[in-house]
């Protein structure tokens, strides 16, 4: 974390003026300081001070001066501020929400002592701290005060949870005391907490623990349950002061603790669980802080002080940008605020947890934010404010979010869709669905209020991509899934989500209603669909026509309107609904009825009366109509019955109204009579009831007021006589028979004999029931009634009666059933064929009459073509072997394959004809290989190749006719039928002809003839790619001679000329077309050129004025003058850039001196402004005379250069006298010098270099040496003499220079004999900065080549004396460079001792290292991971350096899994009670105890070294501070189960201690708040197993695969603890992060507890004592007496026990000598052990003659 400084808010002053107090508000928009003055200044949140106001004193004749305010607090809504103050009052102001409100004063709460500190940390209540040592709590609401809680210490600091539930109070005795509101599950405990050694002035409630500081320099924090987890001690610190005050940020991450000019902050480390000290912000002249406020974002800090002042911080771990639009800051791991940079708008995103935020995105078109944790996901919507944190497993960032849906956040992740709500801390859903588009999810969250229904929240989604399902998110149930026959592209919910639209791919648009499951396809082609936002009304376009739907409850009923364009948007606002369609260019909107869309809002909010006075304004229509039925069912729902009656008045449905008015005034009566609206009257539900058809619940609701009559007299109103039957039948009714008379005479009376018959037939008479049907006209039921009784079938006349009446009515078919059953087989035969019924006939004939099978067949195909149903025809034709009908009756039925098959079975004769038939109809179907075939069969092979050639198949045509024609027969009738299709203006036919037959060069000039030469190119570039080009050329020169230039031009650039298409157009004057193709075509320059030509072609101004439009005016000059038209150039200069003139005559000039016409150039460089150029043109052609005329009627400064040509001229020649003198005239000695040089007359040169440019002879010096070098025969030795010769000549500088330039690698006796001389003479001749300087450049080399010595020495000779040393060092001379430390600057040596550690420890020499520093050794040979060299050399030190090393090896070990090594670390180097230590230890005992393989005899060294390890740590602990504390009384429960442990592995090593190791695994079960539970009620059930105890392992191995069922699921909410009421064994036990049994095992228990179950003799109780008790439980189930565990099995001592002498250690006797004679017999080695550590534990063993031998 960052403290960064901001702002200064208040200049400190002079003297002491302690700000007592700051506050910022909960919106963090204000900000508050009470001065000395007792004046609370108002902040905004930018650090403006925007107000003021005084505070008063309780009693105002005391004065401004009588008090000091000690506490302040903003209320949680920022509008109010409390203020406590030691003259015995808190006053809460109210500040308003504006600033300049009117301050006052509206709660009073009057004390019996000083207010000493104060918080607000939750609505209406005000924590405040009194100095008499009371914590009390004022009621702002009913403005009265009550004690928390109180002591008897002054109370110095109060502080609050993060969440504001809980409360801290710190006393001047160093008490420090916790309250809780609401503990939130926590379970911690309350009052006095921890007693810290001074007053904890400075006390913060962080989320993870306490911290505390005072006057004693110490900051320590303390866990939840007062233990002290972490100390920071300052008192070695003389630059620290005493602590003042402490703050914890807003989300309990951080703690800022002030002291004198000093901020110190703690970081909590989620990894590490514990708190990281930041470095420190010192701030000289700050002095002692008196107040901290930390803002409740968390990301600034304010800091009052003694003086006055207050500063401003900023604090925070990092800050970002994102996206340029974003500013994240993250003020701790789990908070982060992100700030819109353009709005200035904030949120903070924050963790509740606690867990650290890894990375912020901002998604959605930059309005939704996301970010993950390591367990959990936040989301967030920007502009609401609404923030989310959900459980989140981590799947490597491949979510994929969709923020359609405003108020939901859709998360996709392999496969899965979940639903989170913003502002909801639980995901609302989740689903399996592979489509993620939104088309295809629809969410509607709360959308519409709705009667009676609170929260109405619905998903529908794609199952797959036919299927739709819906949710309800609320209850988490499906409501439906709808099948669909084809794929769905879109899909909504309405804003209610009881209905659904969806589209398929086919364009249809459907409607499903979710609450009565029904579908309806709406319209069947649709382009654009929506619901209009706030209603049910439907809005979609069906290609030119807009549908609305105004009520969708009847979808039918739709008002359309035509449409010219595409809908784009409907747009609802302002009370106006209107459909935006795109028509074109243009956008017009059409406006609905809104009056309709209100209709359906009246319906859904429930207001009846106001949906019937919008429908009496309208007119009645097909939507109007739809409506009124609409609100005539809801009205009879909701029982509103005057509605409903007006509802079917509108309708005409005069008979429901009427019935509805009687209906009415009954309620109207029992209104008046009982009260209420009368509905509820049994007469008013059951007409409701009947007009609703439902005569069940009518019935129903007149028995329930055993109203019988009402009923009866209801069914026979309607001449329901069944039902009112039923009714008298069920009432025992007397008037039943007289009923049943009267219904059987009301049937004869209205002539319903076939009912009449039914009722007789019910009675049991047939006889009469026969005659009725008959006289009724029902033969087919009287039929069914006689064969149904076999008395009848016996009755001939009745037999006769009723087949005649059949065969009358012409019902063959029953008279055969009839005749067939009595055995008439012939009749029967006879009526099935009459009745066509060919089925039972060819049945009967199989059985009676074979030889007609066959017949009947037939007859039957002849029945079924007569039907046409030749398809089922065609089966019977072949049984009766019809072949010809069968194929006819195929080809009929178009059952083609079928027909295909029956004429593969014919002759071929008789096929023939038949195949051109079918092949025919594949050649419609284009199946033209199929109808080959099939006329190839029928021997029309010419019909097959006409097909192909209608269908354009020439290849086919061809492959075919090339079967059955000779080659040119082929080739004549293609030629000729393309030369016909040629003739008709076909041409691509023809010349698909002429390419079949391999003519293309007769299809290219048929295309040339018709002039078609596009077509004739693509043939050319076909067949004749070779000629393409050739043919672009001639079809461009014929086309051009033809005049048609555009088209040549074509063909001209496809042959890749351009220049003739160019020059085309520029010999037919068109030179624009030239330029164009130029310019398009040609290279860089081309179109320049052209340009060019056109110009010169117009000359004059209109050359001007085309180069100028095209920008190639000047372009044109040069060009030009390039080419040595001059003329031209000299014309467009002159008109249009006269300033190019110059350049003009220059170019000319030199034009003419190349062609050797100097004088004519002379004029024209004169003209051009250069006569300079003229002069050089003269001296290059020695023409000395003509140049110097020149040079100086024109340009006299060139004189000189005439001269300086003259004298090179000279020096060519070798007159160098005489050149010499021309250079002197010319003023140019240096050249004089120059060419002597060159010439290699150095002395000459030296000469004149002196006498005329003295300031160069250095230089010339210098070089001249260098030359000498060069011709000397080696370059060193040539240097060597140069540097003798200067140092002869007394130029030392010079000869040092010499010498330090001598390179000679291989050489370095001579390198170093130069260097020591240039040095040499530096130091004897040069000053001392150049002494010094050739020093630093020779000794560094020195020491490149080794020779370390020699650079010392150097370096010694001019004082410097460090680099002397580190040249010695450098060399490894250790004792020469510390002697030149003692000796010349002893402050060195500690430098020399440092280098030489260093040295030591990288050389790796740690030996000679421990020597000088011991530590270091100790921290190298740990680096080195040689940790017995560690620990040896460690051990030679001290005790606590020694445990130091001990404990990071450990550590060390502990991560590599080798607690084992660990563990023999502490036994062999004992285990100090050192709390830092104390982690280490529960580490080893934990990694033990869920380590496997360790319930094992074999296993008892192990346990045996971790119960000695834990015995030495506890008698430790008992000798030091940390005696008695909870750590103390840990490790003693540790202690106590690693001896059951290792007594149990001792006694399973020896058979008769069986019971002894399975009561010890019992016994542990009390302890699963340290164990795996699921590990320990496994080892004990299989142990109680072993020793046959059944009921005790049937119910501890249940237990367990309970919770390894638990552990699969990840919590233990599930898991009955119902066996272990009464017990010792905790309920509330860690849930273990893995399983610790293996499957295998875990399927043996699982088997074993089922075979178990089964066992009627088990009983699922566990085995209790005489106390009543569970026998292993150490509490007494009535009484709560407690007794002590056996040492041997844990079990409780109740009586006949052994006492040993130290307190609290008892034995059972009976076990104790079962153990001793154990031992003796056995002589077990790891028993006897026990014994001797129960001679330590339990302070010696009872008198007993068993010795440890």
């Amino acid at each position: 974390m960052q403290l960064r400084h901001e702002r200064t808010l208040l200049v400190p002053q002079d003297g002491t003026a302690r700000v007592s107090c700051m506050a910022w508000s909960a919106s963090g928009a204000r900000f508050a300081v009470c001065t000395a003055d007792r004046v609370v200044l108002l902040y905004d949140e930018h650090g403006e001070r925007r107000d003021k106001f005084s505070t008063k004193p309780l009693d105002a004749k005391y004065g401004r001066k009588s008090y000091v305010v000690k506490g302040m607090a903003f209320s949680p809504d920022s509008t109010k501020i409390a203020i406590g103050q030691t003259d015995n009052v808190v006053y809460v102001y109210r500040i308003g929400e504006e600033w300049g409100d009117k301050k006052v004063i509206c709660n009073k709460f009057i004390q019996t002592s000083a207010v000493t500190c104060l918080s607000w940390p939750a609505e209406n209540i005000i924590v405040f701290g009194l100095a008499e040592g009371k914590v009390r709590l004022a009621n702002t609401k009913n403005n009265k005060s009550s004690t928390i809680y109180g002591t008897d210490s002054y109370v110095v600091s109060l502080t609050s949870n993060v969440s504001g539930k809980g409360i801290l109070s710190g006393h001047a005795d160093g008490t420090i005391v916790r309250f809780f509101f609401d503990d939130e599950g926590s379970g911690e405990s309350q009052g006095k907490l921890v007693m810290h050694p001074c007053p904890p002035y400075a006390l913060a409630w962080a989320s993870s623990s306490i911290v505390a500081a005072g006057c004693d320099k110490k900051i320590v924090a303390y866990g939840k349950e007062g233990n002290v987890i972490q100390t920071f001690d300052y008192t070695q610190d003389s630059s620290e002061k005493e602590f003042t005050t402490a703050a914890a940020s807003p989300g309990g991450q951080s703690v800022v603790i002030g002291s004198y000019d000093r901020l110190r902050v703690l970081n909590w480390s989620p990894r590490r669980s514990a708190w990281e000290e930041g470095k420190p912000k010192e701030i000289a002249h700050l002095y002692t802080i008196t107040a901290l406020a930390w803002k409740r974002d968390g990301s600034r800090i304010c800091v009052g002080t003694l003086c006055g002042g207050v500063e401003q911080f900023d604090f925070c771990l990092r800050r970002s940008i994102y996206k340029n639009k974003f500013e994240m800051t993250y003020v701790g791991p789990s908070q982060v605020i992100v700030k819109n940079l353009s709005t200035g708008t904030r949120v903070v995103l924050k963790s509740q947890y606690g867990y650290e935020i890894d990375e912020v995105k901002i998604l959605g078109k930059d309005r939704y934010l996301v970010a993950h944790t390591s367990d959990t996901l936040l989301l967030g919507d920007i502009s609401s404010n609404k923030l989310s944190e959900v459980a989140w497993q981590g799947s490597g960032g491949n979510e994929k979010f969709s923020f359609d849906t405003e108020s939901v956040c859709m998360i996709f992740n392999s496969g899965e869709l979940t639903l989170v709500e913003y502002g909801s801390n639980d995901i609302l859903g989740s689903v399996r669905t592979e489509f993620m588009s939104p088309h295809l999810i629809s969410v509607r969250i709360n959308e519409r209020q709705q009667r009676g229904v609170e929260e109405n929240k619905r998903l529908a989604y794609l199952i797959d991509i036919k299927t739709i399902a819906t949710v309800d998110l609320v209850g988490g149930y499906n409501t439906g899934t709808i099948s669909h026959d084809s794929k769905i592209d879109w899909l909504e919910l309405n804003e209610t989500g009881h209905k659904l639209l969806f589209r398929d791919k086919k364009m249809r648009l459907h409607l499903y209603d979710i609450e009565s499951s029904t579908k309806t396809t709406i319209l069947n082609y649709c382009s654009y669909v929506q619901w209009v936002p706030g209603s049910d009304v439907v809005v979609a376009q069906n290609r030119n026509s807009l549908c609305i739907w105004y009520n969708i409850d009847a979808p039918e009923r739709v008002t359309m309107f035509p449409l010219k364009g595409d809908i784009v948007d409907l747009e609802r606002h302002n009370g106006k609904t209107e459909v935006i369609v795109s028509e074109g260019v243009n956008t017009v909107s059409y406006t609905l009825d809104e009056g309709l869309i209100e209709f359906g809002t009246a319906i859904d909010d429930g207001d009846y009366h106001r949906a019937t006075a919008f429908l009496e304004t309208l007119e009645m229509s097909a939507e109007a109509e739809a409506m009124w039925k609409t609100l005539s069912r809801l009205a009879l729902e909701a029982r509103q019955l005057h509605i409903a009656k007006r509802c079917f008045a509108a309708l005409g449905n005069m008979a429901k109204a009427q019935f509805l008015h009687e209906t009415s005034i009954i309620a109207d009566q029992a209104a008046q009579e009982h009260g209420g609206d009368g509905t509820d009257h049994y007469l008013v539900r059951a007409r409701l009831a009947m007009l609703d058809k439902n005569y069940k619940l009518a019935e129903m609701i007149f028995l329930e007021q055993n109203a019988t009559e009402e009923a009866m007299d209801m069914y026979q109103e309607l001449h329901m006589w069944d039902e009112c039957i039923v009714v008298a039948e069920a009432k025992g009714h007397p008037m039943l028979d007289k009923l049943r008379r009267d219904y059987y005479q009301w049937l004869l009376d209205t002539q319903q004999e076939e009912k009449a018959g039914e009722v007789q037939e019910g009675q049991g008479d047939y006889l009469a029931a026969i005659s009725l049907y008959l006289r009724a006209g029902l033969p087919a039921k009287a039929a069914r009634l006689a064969m149904s009784r076999d008395e009848l079938l016996t009755n001939g006349d009745i037999i006769n009666r009723v087949s005649m009446a059949l065969i009358r009515g012409e019902l063959y078919e029953q008279a055969g059933d009839l005749l067939e059953k009595v055995g008439n087989s012939r009749r029967a035969l006879e009526c099935y064929c009459k009745g066509s019924a060919f089925l039972k006939a060819v049945e009967l004939a199989r059985l009676a009459f074979p030889g007609e099978v066959v017949k009947l067949e037939e007859a039957w195909g002849d029945h079924l073509v007569q039907q046409k149903q030749l398809d089922a025809a065609i089966n019977h034709y072949i049984e009766a072997r019809c072949s010809i009908k069968a194929i006819e009756a195929a080809l009929g039925a178009r059952q083609w394959k079928k027909a295909i098959y029956i004429l593969d079975l014919q002759d071929k004769q008789t096929a023939a004809k038949y195949y051109p038939k079918i092949a025919q109809h594949y050649a419609a179907l284009q199946e033209y290989q199929v109808a080959e075939e099939l006329y190839i069969k029928g021997d029309q092979t010419k019909d097959a190749i006409d097909m192909y050639t209608q269908a354009g198949l020439w290849e086919q045509a061809h492959k075919l006719a090339v079967k059955c024609m000779s080659q040119e027969d082929v080739s004549v009738l293609y030629i000729t039928q393309a030369q016909e299709m040629e003739k008709q203006g076909k041409y691509k036919e023809a010349e698909r002809l002429y390419i079949t037959v391999n003519e293309p060069d007769l299809a290219i000039a048929m295309y040339k003839n018709c002039k078609m030469y596009h077509e004739m190119v693509c043939l050319v570039a076909k067949y004749h790619k070779n000629l393409l080009s050739d043919t672009h050329l001639h079809l461009g020169k014929e086309l051009e001679a033809e005049g048609r230039l555009q088209e040549a031009e074509y063909h001209y650039l496809e042959a890749k000329d351009w220049k003739a298409t160019v020059n085309m157009y520029r010999v037919n004057d068109m030179w624009e077309e030239a330029y164009r193709v130029a310019k398009a075509h040609g290279g860089a320059n081309s179109y320049k050129q052209v340009a060019y030509m056109w110009a010169k072609s117009l000359g004059g101004e209109a050359a001007v004025k085309l180069l100028s439009k095209f920008g190639l005016l000047e372009m044109a000059i040069d060009y030009a003058v390039n080419s040595g038209v001059f003329e031209f150039a000299f014309e467009l200069a002159r008109l249009s850039m006269k300033q190019k003139m110059p350049e003009i005559h220059l170019k000319y000039a030199m034009f003419l001196e190349d062609e050797g016409k100097f004088e004519e150039a002379e004029t024209e460089f004169i003209k051009a402004g250069k006569p300079k150029e003229a002069v050089l043109m003269f001296v290059h052609n020695q023409n000395w005379d003509a140049a110097q005329r020149v040079a100086e009627a024109y340009d006299p400064d060139s004189v000189a250069d005439v001269l300086v040509g003259q004298a090179r001229f000279a020096f060519e020649q070798g007159e160098f006298q005489k050149a010499e003198a021309f250079l002197l005239r010319a003023q140019r000695p240096e050249l004089a010098v120059k060419y002597y040089k060159e010439a290699g007359m150095w002395s000459k040169a030296l000469r004149i270099c002196k006498e005329y440019v003295p300031s160069l002879l250095e230089e010339l010096q210098e070089e001249c040496g260098r030359e000498a070098v060069k011709k000397g025969s080696n370059g060193t030795e040539g240097l060597l003499d140069q540097a003798r010769e200067w140092e002869q000549a007394g130029e030392h500088a010079r000869a040092v220079d010499c010498y330090l330039k001598v390179r000679d690698p291989s050489n370095s006796a001579l390198m170093e004999k130069c260097l020591l001389k240039a040095a040499e003479l530096a130091i004897k001749f040069l000053g001392r900065s150049q002494s010094m300087q050739v020093t630093r450049t020779v000794a560094p080399q020195l020491v490149a080549m080794k020779k370390y010595s020699e650079a010392a020495e150097l370096y010694l000779s001019l004082d410097l004396i460090q680099e002397a040393i580190d040249a010695f060092i450098e060399g490894d001379e250790w004792s020469k460079a510390k002697h030149v430390a003692k000796e010349l600057d002893p402050r060195s040596e500690e430098y020399v001792d440092q280098r030489y550690k260093e040295y030591l420890k990288n050389q790796g020499k740690v030996d000679s290292l421990v020597g000088i520093d011991v530590i270091a050794a100790l921290d190298l040979y740990a680096e080195q991971e040689q940790w017995e060299k560690c620990l040896e050399v460690a051990a030679k030190q001290n005790y606590k350096i020694l445990h130091k090393y001990v404990a990071l090896y450990a550590s060390r070990l502990i991560r590599e899994s080798s607690w084992d090594k660990a563990l023999s670390l502490y036994v062999h180097h004992g285990t100090p009670a050192n709390p830092q230590n104390f982690n280490i230890y529960k580490r080893l005992f934990l990694e033990m105890v869920n380590a496997p393989g360790m319930n094992c005899a074999e296993a008892y060294s192990s346990w045996a070294d971790l119960r000695d390890v834990l015995f030495s740590l506890c008698e430790n602990i008992v000798k030091s501070s940390e005696a008695n504390t909870p750590a103390h009384e840990e490790f003693e429960t540790m202690l106590l189960i690693s001896h059951y442990y290792a007594t149990r592995s001792a006694a399973q090593g020896v058979k008769q201690l069986d019971t002894v190791a399975a009561k010890l695994s019992i016994s542990l079960l009390r302890h699963t708040e340290l164990l795996p539970a699921d590990k320990v009620f496994y080892e004990a059930g299989v142990a109680a197993k072993a020793v046959n105890w059944e009921n005790m392992a049937f119910i501890f191995l249940n237990h367990f695969l309970d919770l390894s069922d638990a552990i699969e699921d990840g919590n233990l909410d599930s898991l009955d603890n119902s066996d272990f009421q009464n017990t010792d064994i905790p309920f509330e036990v860690p849930l273990p992060a893995q399983q610790h049994v293996p499957e295998e095992k875990r399927e043996e228990v699982r088997d074993w507890v089922l075979t178990m179950s089964m066992d009627q003799r088990l009983e699922q109780v566990l085995p209790q004592d005489e106390r009543d008790t569970y026998e292993a439980s150490l509490v007494a189930a009535n009484t709560g007496v407690r007794s002590l565990p056996c040492v041997l099995t844990g079990y409780p001592v109740l009586r006949n026990k052994i006492d040993f002498k130290r307190p609290g250690r008892e034995a059972n006797k009976d076990t104790w000598n079962k153990f001793v004679m154990a031992v003796k017999t056995s002589h077990s080695p790891a028993c006897q052990d026990v014994l001797k550590f129960l001679s330590q534990w339990c302070g010696g063993l009872p008198s007993t003659n068993f010795s440890f031998q």
